[in-house]
């Protein structure tokens, strides 16, 4: 089963997707975390391309290529044959982090972003998606409270850009509601987490 956490930036899903992992390898399952961009030696090489602070130049498309040549090779290398070994895969971001990011913010387009990843994935979409809704404000409000957290190039662009990201989030979960779950993320964290777990359980034990 291939699960995706999908959010703005500053939305927890990163720390609920390690505290679900942990949880669920504790219940004996086999389980696989990764993230995106990266997940791979190649693939983790280019994110450091896509988010260097220093890339100011890259282009929209060249930004939106570069994400879809990462995640072909997390693919290839990681996630296919992770499923093929029956295991589920929980990944930190993927295909609509794309549509929302590149198409939706970089005013690409959401289909043209999507033809390109539907190429670069063979049309491998997720079982499933939790998306962790959060306002612009909050989430970057979050971010530059994270002392621990470095910004990168996306968490540097303009509000203009976020709003138009998590507006085009929005997009695709009424687009995508047979796959994408919404979540509210302002809550505390220890429930967000406990909300995501019970959805997770409910969906493995539909396909035990």
């Amino acid at each position: 089963m291939f699960i995706t956490f999908e959010g703005p930036d500053g939305s927890g899903k990163s720390t609920v997707i390690k505290t679900i992992y942990e949880r669920l390898v504790n219940e004996k399952y086999n389980i696989l975390l990764t993230r995106e961009p990266g997940g791979t030696p190649i693939a983790e090489k280019i994110r450091t391309v896509i988010l260097d602070n220093e890339n100011v130049a890259l282009d929209p498309r060249a930004e939106a290529l570069l994400y879809a040549a990462s995640r072909r090779q997390h693919l290839v290398e990681k996630i296919w044959p992770a499923l093929k070994e029956g295991k589920i895969v929980l990944c930190d971001r993927y295909l609509d982090s794309s549509l929302a990011y590149q198409g939706g913010g970089r005013d690409l387009g959401v289909e043209n972003v999507l033809n390109i990843n539907l190429f670069a994935t063979e049309n491998t979409y997720p079982d499933l998606t939790i998306f962790f809704n959060v306002s612009p404000e909050v989430g970057l409000s979050r971010v530059s409270q994270d002392k621990k957290r470095v910004a990168d190039r996306l968490d540097n662009e303009s509000e203009n850009f976020h709003d138009k990201v998590y507006e085009t989030f929005l997009e695709l979960t009424k687009k995508y509601k047979d796959r994408i779950v919404v979540i509210d993320a302002s809550k505390p964290l220890n429930e967000v987490s406990e909300n995501t777990y019970k959805i997770l359980k409910e969906k493995l034990n539909e396909l035990s």
